[in-house]
């Protein structure tokens, strides 16, 4: 019997160590061929390039990923804390690779599994890991890729600095809204540089890595609060902020304030434009699209604003005494007008006009339905805002507004200063026309509108 035990046992030892040198050749093997993971010496992510106007005004930007970089030693204290907290607490303990975290994942994904849980995978990736697999590997889930992500992670982490794998993380990982890296999510979530995230605006921008889409500020505000409350406590637990701090920041609402691409000056897309393809012919596409341009222009903001109003007033005064043209379209009425109508693109560069659509038509007079707002759940509003369309006020029209104008004739309007409610009709012109404003002893570019709409010209 002690022979039998003896020789199971021998037998038993044999297997693991060919089991052991079978895991150990499968390591080396993979280890022999692992990306060269040095480059990250030498990132340099393609960031936004952006255009101010001669006082500093941001203009426009140009990019394939809107990204700004920061550096980690400009990074506030609160913003790492809160990384730190909800994505690897103990980044600045560990050596790439958080055992604990593997061992309280495994045990979780055997108890959801026990239970009948579904559902992804419970993670253990440490900052560090989440580099390697985010600047040299694939999002693939298999054992090979997740073995070169842990050798990659040691790797790293006998190479750089922790602050120097922190800022790699950071500028590189995807927020949503189109914002890769934290600069750039600051902005385009808060309209904020990083220095002026409040607590709770810090806690859920890092919320976002996990998924953006599962944490989107208008499609599922209640799930984006509960993980940014979720970052909170993680930080709290840390001692990395009071408990009285703790409960302002939760007490918050989500705040987010999303920053509109490209121009910011309405009358200068045109200008903007030119600026573009000078950039392009100068530098080529990759500097312009990732080369992190700053570019001050002679645009003097002022003067475009009045150029472009000048111009506008002309054509469109021009445009009226050739006569109304008819409607943008007509629409089937639902009982939702608005649902209909909000599926119609306005003229975004012309924000004084507003489109409409008739409702009901009398003798002179229609009464329109404005085009509702986006919800901020996504799609449309559930506020309908209604106006009247008096013929008096467009002394242009000719024939009456009855005999141009039926129900269901979607058309734009401004609003009547002055009288609350009331809009005047407006079309669209064929007529065209531009202005360049020069400095006569510089020659240079101080004001340049192309026509009446650059949406409409696109």
């Amino acid at each position: 019997m002690l022979r039998l035990i003896g020789w199971l046992f021998g037998f038993g030892l044999f297997m693991g160590l060919i089991g052991l040198g079978a895991v150990g050749y499968l390591i080396w093997s993979i280890s022999e061929d692992l990306p060269d993971y040095t480059v990250l010496r030498d990132y340099a992510p393609p960031i936004t390039t952006r255009v101010h106007a001669a006082d500093g005004l941001l203009l426009a930007e140009f990019a394939r990923e809107r990204r700004l970089f920061q550096p980690v030693e400009t990074i506030p204290l609160q913003v790492v804390n809160a990384f730190i907290a909800v994505e690897d607490k103990a980044f600045y303990e560990h050596g790439g690779i958080s055992f604990e975290g593997i061992l309280r994942a495994a045990r979780d994904n055997i108890l959801n599994r026990i239970e009948g849980r579904t559902g992804p995978l419970v993670g253990a990736s440490t900052i560090t890991q989440q580099v390697a697999k985010n600047f040299l590997l694939t999002s693939e889930q298999t054992w090979d890729r997740k073995i070169r992500e842990l050798l990659l992670a040691l790797k790293i982490e006998s190479t750089f600095s922790k602050d120097k794998i922190l800022e790699l993380y950071v500028n590189e990982i995807f927020f949503g809204f189109n914002s890769y890296g934290i600069a750039a999510a600051a902005m385009n979530y808060f309209d904020k540089a990083l220095y002026e995230l409040s607590l709770s605006e810090a806690a859920y921008l890092a919320a976002l890595p996990k998924g953006p889409a599962n944490y989107h500020p208008f499609r599922r505000p209640e799930a984006a609060i509960n993980r940014r409350n979720y970052v909170i406590s993680r930080m709290l637990e840390e001692g990395y902020v009071t408990a009285e701090a703790a409960r302002a920041a939760k007490a918050e609402s989500l705040n987010v304030v999303p920053r509109r691409g490209g121009s910011r000056l309405y009358s200068a897309e045109y200008f903007s434009e030119e600026v573009r393809r000078e950039l392009l012919s100068l530098y080529g596409e990759d500097q312009l699209y990732g080369g992190g341009l700053s570019v001050r222009t002679t645009l003097d903001p002022r003067l475009q604003r009045f150029a472009r109003k000048a111009l506008m007033d002309g054509i469109v005064s021009f445009d009226e005494t050739k006569g109304y043209r008819g409607p943008v379209t007509n629409l089937e009425l639902s009982d939702d007008w608005g649902a209909d109508l909000f599926e119609i693109e306005p003229l975004w560069d012309v924000p004084e006009w507003k489109l409409a659509v008739v409702l009901e038509m009398e003798r002179n007079e229609a009464k329109i339905g404005l085009r509702p707002s986006a919800a901020s759940s996504g799609g449309v509003s559930d506020e309908r805002i209604v106006g009247q369309l008096p013929g008096p006020e467009m002394r242009w029209l000719s024939p009456k507004l009855d005999q141009v104008l039926k129900v269901g004739d979607v058309i734009y309007v401004m609003p009547v200063e002055g009288k609350e409610g009331i809009f005047t009709l407006k079309q669209i012109p064929k007529v065209e026309g531009a202005l360049v404003a020069m400095d006569p002893r510089t020659g240079r570019v101080l004001a340049m509108v192309g026509g009446f709409s650059f949406a409409n010209s696109e």
